[in-house]
């Protein structure tokens, strides 16, 4: 597919900001699917370095509270500032997915990209620390990353080259979040489906100087990619 929106994105602040497959070319993809109006209150959940979060303000029009444990706060909001972006268009935080300090049906949307994984794999997550944030009739639009079919229980070599068992704890397929996501009441299930993005997001990655990308390059190069997929998870607050 095409993504203009992410490609009228500052190239520098994706180089050297992205920590993992081009998020903005997943944002892009899942709000192609499931769009969102401007002018929305939206929790940009596991914002890492604030990609995502400025191109939803810039390219949508959403007012963002930026939200993410291991970026501080400050770091984020000079980015944020750097791109003219103002305290009244987005605000960053700096907290644990488990504290997030808001108000309950504070927020028309809850939008995270490759970050869900890391903390709501855990069933009572969802309906316990997120769901109560957002308003009735409200969405949550996730993106994970996901194997075609599960390989947990045999593992391709490919995969194993730098990553290990454990690093791919957290990475299950479509069926496998469904059962997830079905455990909690009052939310209703929308899609969860493979995106078309995938390749084109991990070359974005691949090219990168981040130490991480140079380590993902070896499975990648070897084929790892014919395995692994990102899941589009949209889901609406009853």
């Amino acid at each position: 597919m095409n993504y203009p929106r992410a490609n009228r994105m500052n190239p520098d602040l994706i180089k050297h900001n992205i920590m993992g497959p081009n998020p903005a070319k997943l944002l892009e993809e899942l709000l192609n699917k499931f769009p969102l109006e401007p002018g929305q209150t939206v929790m940009d959940l596991g914002c890492g370095q604030g990609v995502t979060s400025i191109m939803l303000v810039k390219e949508y029009g959403l007012k963002v509270f930026a939200v993410d444990l291991w970026i501080s706060a400050s770091e984020n909001w000079q980015r944020f500032r750097k791109e003219g972006l103002t305290r009244e268009q987005i605000v960053p935080i700096h907290e644990d997915a488990h504290q997030l300090p808001f108000a309950d049906e504070f927020f028309d949307a809850v939008v995270s990209i490759d970050s869900y994984h890391y903390f709501g794999l855990d069933k009572a997550y969802l309906g316990k620390h997120l769901l109560p944030l957002v308003k009735p009739g409200g969405y949550l639009l996730l993106v994970v990353p996901g194997f075609h079919h599960d390989v947990h229980a045999d593992i391709p070599n490919e995969l194993l080259l730098t990553w290990s068992a454990e690093d791919l704890d957290t990475i299950h397929d479509a069926d496998y979040w469904r059962n997830v996501i079905s455990a909690t009441e009052g939310v209703e299930i929308f899609a969860i489906e493979e995106l078309e993005s995938n390749e084109n997001c991990w070359e974005d990655w691949l090219a990168t100087d981040n130490e991480y990308a140079v380590m993902d390059r070896a499975p990648m190069n070897a084929g790892a990619g014919k395995y692994m997929n990102f899941v589009a998870i949209a889901l609406k607050k009853k």
